[in-house]
């Protein structure tokens, strides 16, 4: 049974009512308590002042560009974000993970698989509560994966990742050598129902190369043209 202490919180930024009184009852019955914001100024100071566990952010609100205020939570929080959009554009659905989006739905969608997505980015996002089994730092350079201590460091400065691309580089990392192909690295960092959405793969694969590589040192992340990645053994 979820008790007061231990509720999800979740911010809902929409000013649509009928979405807005369709998610919150629904996450109600699932035990989670709703926070409501019409706008991004609300937005970002509900997410200051209320910790919330996730966010689903409507793109398309009043005086807000939807791109730039997850850009903002992004910068200011490593707190889960879905984007929830009537905007199903493959170019949208790029730029809002680019942006630092975990997850993003394209409207109308089903209840049913809103809950579905928000529990499995739960789950992604809260890697840092399984703990105790992870092997020794790995190191390669000026580089080091402390999967334990959910810690990178280069050059002794902190390197941050936000959760969706610290359990991705937990799978290259832990299976470094190994070829792993699209399919296996969707299924076990997103879940069994992303296996096909390449395009996650690929901005996350980006962003954890922006983060860890440079221009004088050899790759990291490793492609296999239509096949995969695998981390430098």
């Amino acid at each position: 049974m979820t008790t007061e202490t231990d509720r999800i919180r979740a911010l809902l930024v929409e000013d649509d009512p009928s979405i807005v009184d369709l998610i919150r009852s629904n996450l109600a019955v699932r035990g989670f308590e709703t926070i409501i914001a019409t706008d991004g100024d609300k937005a970002l100071a509900v997410l200051d002042a209320e910790k919330p566990d996730i966010i689903l952010l409507d793109l398309m609100l009043p005086e807000t560009d939807g791109f730039v205020l997850c850009r903002q939570i992004r910068e200011r929080s490593h707190v889960a974000v879905i984007v929830v959009s009537a905007r199903g554009g493959e170019h949208d659905k790029v730029t809002a993970l680019n942006m630092g989006a975990d997850d993003y739905m394209t409207k109308p969608f089903s209840v049913e698989e809103l809950l579905a997505r928000i529990s499995a980015t739960l789950r992604r996002t809260r890697l840092a509560d399984s703990g105790g089994t992870d092997p020794a730092p790995v190191t390669v350079g000026d580089l080091v994966i402390d999967l334990a201590g959910q810690e990178v460091t280069r050059a002794g400065e902190t390197v941050h990742l936000t959760p969706t691309e610290f359990a991705l580089l937990r799978e290259l990392v832990t299976h470094r050598g190994k070829l792993l192909s699209h399919a296996q690295l969707l299924r076990r960092v997103w879940g069994v129902s992303y296996q096909t959405e390449i395009e996650y793969l690929r901005v996350y694969v980006g962003r954890l190369r922006a983060k860890l590589e440079s221009d004088e040192r050899k790759p990291l992340i490793l492609t296999a043209p239509r096949a995969g990645y695998r981390f430098v053994a």
